[in-house]
């Protein structure tokens, strides 16, 4: 009998600007490439995120918010193990993206040599995130970060992670760079010509980045993707992989199939 993996728990964020080229869609969302090599979804465009780590989750980071507590943000993220995990989705969701991509999601003024330095000691493990914030006293965007989605690694692959979607908008002052390490490249991209792209096998992807992307593109504006999610129901998807006419398939919970198995 094949054991079943049990999936960590991570943080994606999905960072929107307005589009430069209005003819594909009104705004952007900024993905990165994953490295060929990589044993999770290798060679595809995703949102920047990872793993929720213990110092994510620690009384240091939980001190870094304001208007936001683990109370709180366990009622927000009700099905999280922990209060503590709770509210460690957003300080991994912040983390990774500044690992990722140099973004630094707060309004706090920074200077940007001191976060280009701090983001290269954080990549090769001379520094903590909470040690960062600590030593700044910066604060993270818990007025920034929104809840968008929440899917779930089907039973099927052996690495799998339980993955909350947040949403936020990009900073003016900031632009994006990829680590070189763990992602090999990055694009800004409307939802729509990013599906396109796919369709025409050009811009590898799988089924939450896709579901999530075709969400996206039924809003006119930014502004109206922030305001859906203020009453927004987020269930957790898990779908299931099955052999369908000599093929691997993924099935949605209600039922629609999608091909290929990536």
């Amino acid at each position: 009998m094949k054991t079943i993996s049990v999936p960590r728990d991570a943080a994606t964020v999905i960072i929107l600007r307005p589009a430069i080229d209005r003819g594909n869609g009104p705004f952007e969302a900024l993905m990165v490439h994953r490295h060929p090599d990589s044993i999770f979804v290798p060679d595809c465009y995703v949102f920047p995120g990872g793993c929720i780590d213990d110092d994510d989750c620690s009384q240091e980071a939980a001190s870094s918010f304001r208007g936001l507590d683990r109370q709180k943000a366990w009622q927000i993220l009700v099905d999280m193990p922990t209060e503590a995990m709770a509210l460690g989705a957003w300080v991994a969701a912040t983390r990774e993206t500044f690992e990722e991509t140099g973004i630094f999601l707060s309004s706090d003024p920074h200077d940007r040599p001191a976060l280009n330095c701090y983001r290269r000691q954080l990549l090769k493990g001379e520094i903590s995130f909470t040690d960062i914030l600590k030593r700044e006293k910066w604060t993270l965007p818990t007025d920034r970060l929104y809840y968008f989605a929440h899917w779930i690694t089907p039973e099927f692959l052996p690495y799998r992670y339980d993955v909350r979607f947040f949403v936020t908008v990009a900073p003016e002052d900031q632009e994006a760079t990829h680590d070189g390490v763990e992602l090999t490249g990055l694009t800004w991209i409307t939802p729509r010509r990013a599906l396109a792209e796919y369709e025409e096998n050009r811009f590898d992807m799988v089924l939450p980045t896709i579901m999530t992307l075709r969400e996206l593109d039924r809003f006119d504006s930014i502004a109206a993707v922030i305001h859906s999610v203020r009453k927004k129901n987020v269930p957790a998807i898990l779908t299931t992989v099955t052999n369908k006419d000599g093929r691997l398939v993924e099935i949605m919970p209600d039922g629609t199939i999608f091909s290929p198995v990536l």
